[in-house]
């Protein structure tokens, strides 16, 4: 290895000059292009490893050739939901060879940063925004771009997302088809939030009595705490709850706990996303599985036949859930 000199990394034009080829060659054989010739691809290859070369997505796409990146902005970090949905969007790109980039909306708020604007100044291939994007989200029309987990329309974006309101029907027909008829739904203000209280609602029809505590701003934990607290204030006579998200749920677990009701004994309680901490032996969460890694899949699939085609339809696909019984939940 060849030392440049402290505090200067080689760069393409040092890996192309080594290799004595072009800039726009070297980034043929980054990209694993077929066009180059193996002769010239070993030359780079050592190159590249005399000089300890760590490639530039920018360089890349400065040389003339695409930057076989995705930009991803979620909604929330702390939200485990979007682990799976990373798993199913990395599927569906690694065999084209796109490398995925992920920021947090929020996590530079104070800076005034977007992390779109971040993205686009990465020349990014493409954009999935998972969860409720903004309305006012300014991405050029150029810029082929999906919509994961939202259902919030932006024109031109295509939309995998899943089916909230039949997952709701799914955690009614659970309870009522465990005797229960004194039911409680706690949520946050957000669309994914109301369509899974529609579905639930809609599915008791009339054979239970359903209260709803939605409280403003995001489904965290201590918002399922609040609102648990509130419905049972009022609704003390409620033997099941259904959270509009798992972390809402580990809320209302935590405010049962401390009012000294057992769970399912007193309260049986569900969740809605299935994320990893529902399944582990400690929590044992009944939840409602969204299935993310094939709504991170589908957005993969979606965005490269929308990088293909820009000029192309743009489509929803709805994801069917299912329920994922476990030990939170018993017969009344």
């Amino acid at each position: 290895m060849q030392i440049m000199g402290a505090g200067k990394p080689a760069t393409i034009y040092d890996v192309a000059a080594r290799a004595g080829v072009s800039k726009s060659l070297v980034s043929l054989v980054l990209q694993r292009s077929p066009k180059v010739s193996q002769q010239r691809r070993d030359a780079v290859l050592k190159a590249i490893q005399e000089l300890d070369y760590r490639p530039s997505t920018a360089a890349v796409s400065l040389a003339g050739t695409r930057s076989r990146t995705v930009g991803v902005v979620l909604d929330d970090f702390r939200n485990q939901w979007f682990v799976d949905l990373l798993t199913g969007l990395r599927e569906a790109l690694q065999d084209q060879g796109h490398r995925l980039v992920v920021a947090d909306r929020f996590l530079n708020t104070g800076l005034d940063a977007s992390p779109v604007e971040g993205f686009l100044s990465m020349r990014v291939e493409g954009l999935v925004i998972a969860g409720e994007p903004d309305t006012d989200l300014a991405i050029p029309a150029s810029t082929p771009l999906v919509i994961a987990g939202g259902r919030v329309a932006i024109p031109r974006a295509d939309t995998v997302a899943n089916d909230d309101r039949a997952g709701g029907a799914m955690a009614a027909e659970h309870l009522l088809a465990l005797g229960h008829t004194r039911l409680g739904f706690v949520g946050a203000s957000s669309a994914a939030s109301d369509e899974r209280r529609a579905g639930f609602t809609a599915g008791v029809d009339g054979h239970a009595a359903v209260a709803t505590v939605v409280l403003p701003g995001d489904p965290t934990e201590e918002a399922g705490s609040r609102a648990l607290a509130q419905l049972l204030d009022t609704h003390p006579d409620v033997t099941a709850v259904f959270a509009a998200n798992d972390v809402m749920a580990l809320g209302a677990l935590s405010e049962l706990a401390e009012r000294g009701l057992r769970v399912p004994e007193d309260v049986s309680v569900m969740g809605y996303d299935d994320t990893p901490l529902a399944a582990t032996r400690y929590v044992g969460l009944t939840s409602i599985d969204d299935r993310s890694v094939e709504i991170g899949r589908g957005a993969g699939e979606r965005l490269l036949a929308r990088i293909a085609d820009p000029t192309a339809t743009a489509s929803e696909v709805l994801v069917e859930p299912r329920l994922v019984a476990r030990r939170t939940t018993a017969s009344r």
